[in-house]
């Protein structure tokens, strides 16, 4: 096995620690045993605070909301649970959930717990050493995008999910909250998002069918198999998964996609390694999707401009508990920039009217 590879925590960041003892008294409770209990935190992600819990008789991960987080909408740990026990007896890429825990008095907030799957995660800015060669690139690629294909394909009734969200009307919810959390986050005007939030308003595609999405599909949330990167063993993050257009989820994941090409303020985001070697680009990946999914995604201007302006929204939202103090994460001192970025590449988007080739 290709142990280099293999995702790793880390110690807990500054004020992010665990209380070790509630958190042991709640294992030997729920699972009868905290002996040899270990806490590391996986440090990459923006969103909810991941950790790797170990003891002597289990190895699991924790997830629970970030500080300052409103648990009641975006970062529901029980919403997450819900979905997951649903999927993962007719989906095993879904990870299982083995604990949930509603009660705040033992760590601060809700939580839960649920299995660990071990493998690789492709990251922006891994050592030259850890990166796959082209044509590995290439076949990851095309594995993410028929794991997202597969997804789609998911029969909500079968798995339990036929009430998670409503679909009609899903892409007008969608562009209305969006645009009022880009007013409720924003702490000063960046012209760029409030001219994609108004172009998004009228120009909207009627709703496709509906599907369960997953709402954040981008290489860093698909776990990878060390023996043969090609495979995916299992997608994380299913915080905000809902009923709606597939191709609204199409347009978040192509907004995290940063080709080659496109400016150096967007390459500069570390959004995903998508301009390694290999990469197929933005357009060839919709093209793909399309092929795998049989799903034409005709207003694609749209939907990708759609996944620029939310990926900006949800940056800003993490910047704005940065600079009220919630969270010291120092990774998130230059998050205005990134909005400003992103902003600027939806309005090159919708004057090009294309999605790749907007900065030559």
């Amino acid at each position: 096995m290709l142990e280099a590879r293999i995702d790793r925590p880390t110690p807990p960041r500054a004020g992010e620690e665990l209380d070790l003892e509630a958190l042991a008294r709640y294992l030997e409770e729920t699972l009868g045993s905290a002996e040899r209990l270990a806490v590391a935190q996986f440090p990459k992600g923006f969103s909810n605070l991941t950790y790797a819990v170990r003891t002597a008789d289990h190895d699991l991960v924790l997830r629970r909301p970030p500080l300052g987080a409103n648990v009641e909408s975006a970062h529901d740990m029980g919403r997450e649970v819900r979905i997951l026990s649903a999927l993962s007896p007719i989906y095993p890429k879904a990870p299982a959930p083995i604990a949930y825990c509603d009660d705040p008095a033992v760590l601060g907030s809700p939580f839960y717990l649920m299995e660990r799957r071990r493998g690789v995660i492709l990251r922006a800015g891994m050592p030259l050493t850890e990166h796959p060669s082209p044509e590995v690139m290439e076949d990851v690629a095309h594995a993410w995008v028929a794991t997202l294909a597969e997804l789609h394909a998911i029969d909500p009734h079968t798995a339990g999910l036929d009430q998670l969200g409503r679909a009609e009307g899903y892409i007008g919810r969608q562009i209305e909250g969006w645009s009022n959390r880009w007013l409720d986050a924003r702490l000063e005007e960046v012209a760029a998002l409030d001219r994609a939030a108004l172009w998004l308003r009228d120009h909207q595609p009627p709703d496709g069918r509906a599907a369960l999405i997953h709402n954040d599909f981008k290489y860093d949330n698909v776990v990878l198999d060390p023996e043969d990167l090609g495979r995916v063993v299992a997608v994380l993050d299913w915080e905000m998964a809902t009923l709606g257009d597939p191709l609204m989820d199409l347009g978040t994941a192509l907004g995290y996609w940063v080709d080659p090409d496109d400016s150096p303020a967007l390459r500069g985001l570390g959004l995903s390694p998508t301009t390694l070697a290999g990469n197929p680009g933005r357009a060839a990946i919709a093209e793909l999707y399309a092929r795998t999914s049989g799903r034409e995604p005709g207003e694609l201007v749209f939907y990708y401009v759609y996944g620029l302006f939310k990926i900006a929204v949800i940056v800003q939202q993490i910047y704005a508990r940065y600079r009220q103090g919630v969270t010291r994460d120092p990774r998130f001192a230059g998050l205005d920039q990134a909005v400003t970025a992103l902003g600027e590449a939806a309005l090159q988007a919708i004057a090009r009217r294309r999605i790749d080739r907007l900065f030559t």
